[in-house]
């Protein structure tokens, strides 16, 4: 054994003579009879005991790695804080290594590499391992599928991938050298029509690789959208991560046009075609998924900006339980899905999460016993077991028209993509009062004045509240990292403007994020919806009837104790899962003044049951 072997702190637990399988039972882990089936099924299909416990679902993997840990007298490295992890010790290995014996480098500690393995009695990995890195290594275990999740961040992670583009335009910058100085860059041909040139130039290595990167690095960072933006002489990339843009590596400027051309190539758009916007799709294969790409095309003065949806349906689990709701709430929402008939609305602006909500109400009440339709402007998501219809206006298939078809179809539940005029709300009224439960979104600030806004495009009140069940208005925050998390103190102004009374702040505790590796320094990581609800009950309905003031109808509802965004969002922040710059940021509240004022009119005008 050579010197660096020698150094190698190889664990006394491969000394025990005691069986894995008796060490469970005498801890009553398992039952004498659990392990005779187990050693049976290991026998017929081989593997270690281990894997047969987890076949007969006898113990889960992370308990089998704990058992086992303890049971060898190993240290159980847990995966729960990968900031943990240095990125530049655990690339000291080859990753067709990692994958193979399913292990990774974690860390140096005395003049050591820690790795954990999920099987430390891999004597020819360790050995392996050893040779390759030179080095003494203490070996920790852990749990498999932990470390395959952990390989795939550490060689494909957003940060290695930003660092192979980096490397890449870099060669091409080098290649080129002063000949930028000589030659015009693809972009200003493609500008003067040369199409031929750039589509000649976008099946070249270089700009394959730069694109094949630049998606990859996209969905690794959890990015919504791609932003290709040609400028003067350069072009800026962006992508928007939890509802913010972040700068990127731009391509070799001799590459630009190239891969505006790709883009298009690979959405099956004309590429010669640069006075007018284009839609396609493109589809990418990233950790063995399937990831839809929807791809919009824009002529600018510098040239076409190119701006790429990133629509991973395995990050949107479209699960009602799961959007973030209180109890109450999602109780009412629930309430208003059973309905057999009615209108239910979602509003907010554009990237509020609209989308998300109505996918999740249709996963909802979908059945195979009930026929749902959908009209949508574009198909974002396809979901089994539903029709669903792309609107196309430039042959005259809108909104209306896709909604008096439908209503010939025999349809349950109708959803609108999009509420844009007075025609679409009339059919989806007419098809609510005919026995059909109608969801669609709408651009309001919140949902009082929804209602208004319906009612200033010419809706008659009676019909309006008649066939309206309930309005939600929705906004995105984003949520505080979990890895860099730590108490923070609110500012007197910021206590004034969420308007925190003494018995909020009493016993409350704010924090924020410090930044760190995991969300890129922002401290924020992923983020989570409010909600403004409004439920059109028997004095709601008599209000809109009346058309009441959106000031009365917004102050009704809180007396029937539904909040607004602003509640929501405070309420999200006393949990601690977000801050108060964001809640302000994407919320808004009425002057103290104003409300009184409300309050002294409603009560001359509403029912006095619903006073409180």
């Amino acid at each position: 054994m050579n010197p660096v072997q020698a150094a190698t702190e190889v664990p006394n637990k491969l000394k025990t003579t005691h069986l894995f399988g008796e060490f469970l039972v005498s801890k009553g882990i398992l039952t004498r009879p659990q392990l005779v089936k187990a050693l049976d099924d290991q026998r017929r299909l081989g593997g270690r005991l281990g894997e047969a416990l987890l076949r007969l679902s006898m113990m889960t993997e992370e308990q089998v790695t704990q058992a086992l840990a303890e049971h060898l007298s190993m240290e159980y490295f847990r995966f729960d804080d990968i900031s943990k992890i240095d990125m530049n010790v655990a690339r000291v290995l080859d990753e067709t290594i990692a994958k193979r014996f399913c292990l990774v480098c974690v860390g140096e500690v005395d003049g050591r590499i820690i790795v954990a393995m999920a099987d430390p009695l891999n004597v020819i990995a360790i050995d392996t391992i050893t040779l390759k890195i030179k080095r003494p290594i203490k070996v920790v275990i852990g749990s498999a599928q932990e470390i395959r999740k952990t390989i795939e961040l550490v060689y494909h992670g957003s940060d290695m991938e930003e660092q192979r583009l980096r490397e890449l335009v870099a060669g091409e910058d080098a290649v080129q050298g002063a000949a930028d100085e000589r030659v015009e860059s693809i972009l200003e041909e493609a500008a003067d029509g040369d199409a031929d040139n750039s589509e000649a130039a976008a099946g070249k290595a270089p700009v394959i690789r730069f694109v094949d990167l630049l998606l990859s690095q996209a969905v690794k960072s959890r990015a919504s959208d791609v932003h290709i933006e040609p400028q003067d002489k350069t072009m800026m990339i962006r992508m928007r991560i939890d509802g913010n843009l972040r700068d990127m590596v731009p391509p070799a400027r001799h590459m630009q046009g190239a891969v505006l051309a790709r883009i298009k190539i690979l959405s099956n758009l004309n590429i010669a075609e640069r006075r007018l916007p284009q839609d396609g799709r493109l589809k990418i294969k990233t950790a063995n998924r399937e990831i839809d790409v929807r791809v919009s095309t824009l002529p600018t003065i510098y040239g076409e900006k190119i701006v790429m949806r990133i629509l991973d349906t395995s990050g949107a689990s479209h699960n009602l339980d799961k959007l973030g709701m209180d109890t109450n709430s999602l109780s009412v929402l629930k309430n208003a899905l059973s309905q057999p008939h009615g209108i239910m609305i979602v509003t907010g602006p554009t990237g509020s999460g609209k989308s998300t909500t109505l996918y999740s109400c249709l996963n909802y009440v979908k059945d195979p016993s009930v026929n749902i339709t959908t009209v949508e402007d574009p198909v974002e998501y396809r979901l089994k077991g539903i029709n669903q219809v792309q609107v196309k206006p430039e042959i005259d298939l809108t909104f209306a028209s896709c909604l008096r078809s439908i209503l010939r179809q025999d349809p349950d539940i109708i959803l609108i993509g999009e509420i844009r005029d007075k025609e679409t709300v009339e059919i989806a009224i007419k098809a609510s009062l005919t026995g059909h439960l109608v969801l669609s979104t709408f651009h309001t600030n919140d949902a009082p004045s929804a209602l208004t806004r319906l009612l200033n495009m010419g809706i008659e009140p009676y019909l309006l509240a008649s066939s309206l069940n309930l309005v939600i208005a929705q906004r995105l925050v984003r949520k505080i990292c979990d890895k860099c998390k730590e108490p923070a103190e609110l500012d007197e102004n910021v206590v004034k403007r969420l308007k925190l009374g003494p018995e909020k702040l009493q016993n409350a505790k704010f924090f924020k994020g410090h930044g760190c590796k995991y969300c890129g320094n922002t401290g924020y990581f992923g983020r989570l919806p409010i909600f403004e609800f409004l439920v059109m009950d028997h004095d709601m309905r008599d209000l809109v009837t009346k058309s009441a003031p959106e000031a009365q109808l917004r102050l009704l509802a809180r007396q029937k104790g539904y909040g607004g965004l602003l509640e929501s969002g405070i309420s999200k922040m006393l949990q601690g899962l977000t801050t108060a710059e964001e809640v302000l940021g994407v919320t808004f509240s009425e002057d103290i003044g104003d409300v009184r004022v409300e309050q002294q009119e409603l009560k001359v005008n509403i029912p006095d049951e619903t006073k409180k």
